[in-house]
């Protein structure tokens, strides 16, 4: 699969990543052309349980795709890429009534959805949601902000976490289905980011949720979400290993190619220590990454495992963008290369998703725990 995928990415998606979007979308010609491609090779609905009709593949067997699409800037960097619609494991908590009206359109394509979780003052510290659920009836009356919420614009409805509890912090997290269109619901503003991405805010005035809509128990929507944050800070550390190598192949190259002074750039040793740094990293990083995915494939909690892959990921892909750019020169600066654009993502890496410090702080309660005697 690891070299198919290789040879895919290769010959079909390099040779187009500088014109294979617009804004931060694929082009709908080049999608429709990519997914055709992704089904004729068996890889449609990967990550989909096999019980609704995927392939049901093991997270170390997605870390591998996820590595070999990090070697290319052409597939959006946070939205939907070409093995099929998004489907959220949020979305498997639901009950029998609620996944006809949700899970099985998401599969089938005919709806999309948002996680609407990040708050102006709730970001890496979920306990500050503001976001409040107050049940009425058979409904719950919601009112909010939401910030930096990605493909809000193109979702029929969205995960919502709203507190219903707010003494009992994360544990006071409710999950909703939450239909875009239901009054009460704006888009107040798109904003664009350094990676192209366009990120919403969302406002919630008065809003009513039926009580239906609700997914599982009160206090349980920061649990739901908790699984899928742990697989998607292990997603960083899979991107980046692919995010190294590429740099590697493109400096390494580079590096032979280029003479200066008489010499090519490889014979000098401050660009061999850069470049054996890269190497490095990539071989821990790889090591960690996919031992991680093995012990989530064995049924065991790797929450610390993806903390490490998600913070060592984002720091060692940027560096080696960085290093990358550093042997490249000039012509790493234009848009001519996809080096600064590896730059540019690999660096907002480290903010989304858990920054470097707050994983720090948890794995420090972790390490003290474990190790003090």
């Amino acid at each position: 699969m690891k070299q198919q995928l290789r040879r895919f990415v290769d010959r079909e998606i390099i040779p187009i990543e500088r014109d294979a979007c617009d804004g931060p979308d694929l082009k709908p010609e080049i999608r429709a052309r990519l997914e055709a491609r992704a089904k004729e090779m068996g890889y449609w609905h990967v990550s989909l349980p096999e019980a609704y009709g995927g392939l049901g593949l093991g997270l170390l067997a997605r870390c591998v795709m996820w590595e070999e699409m990090g070697r290319t800037i052409a597939l959006p960097t946070r939205k939907p890429q070409i093995f099929g619609p998004d489907v959220s494991p949020i979305l498997f908590h639901l009950n029998e009534e609620q996944k006809r009206d949700y899970l099985y359109p998401v599969i089938d394509g005919t709806k999309r959805c948002c996680l609407a979780l990040t708050e102006p003052g709730a970001g890496s510290d979920p306990s500050g949601i503001a976001t409040t659920a107050i049940r009425d009836g058979d409904h719950y009356v919601v009112n909010g902000y939401k910030r930096f919420i990605s493909n809000a614009k193109t979702a029929s409805f969205a995960q919502l976490m709203a507190t219903t509890d707010r003494s009992r912090g994360a544990k006071g997290i409710t999950a909703f289905l939450l239909d875009m269109d239901t009054p009460g619901v704006s888009i107040v503003r798109t904003q664009r980011t350094m990676m192209d991405d366009e990120p919403c805010e969302i406002a919630l005035d008065n809003v009513r949720i039926p009580a239906a809509k609700r997914i599982g128990e009160e206090g349980e929507g920061f649990r739901f979400a908790q699984d899928w944050i742990n697989v998607g800070r292990l997603r960083h550390g899979a991107r980046a290993i692919g995010v190294i190598e590429r740099c590697l192949e493109m400096a390494s190259t580079y590096a032979v190619q280029r003479v200066t002074f008489g010499r090519p750039l490889a014979d000098r040793q401050a660009i061999q220590w850069m470049l054996v740094d890269c190497y490095l990293d990539l071989q821990q990083l790889r090591l960690l990454v996919y031992s991680a995915a093995s012990k989530y494939d064995a049924g065991l909690d790797i929450r610390y495992e993806a903390y490490s892959a998600k913070m060592l990921g984002d720091r060692m892909s940027f560096q080696a963008a960085d290093r990358c750019m550093q042997i490249h020169g000039g012509i790493a600066l234009t848009n001519e290369l996809p080096i600064e654009k590896f730059w540019r993502d690999q660096r907002s890496m480290m903010i989304t998703e858990g920054p470097e410090e707050v994983l720090r702080a948890a794995l420090a309660r972790h390490v003290i725990s474990k190790y003090a005697a």
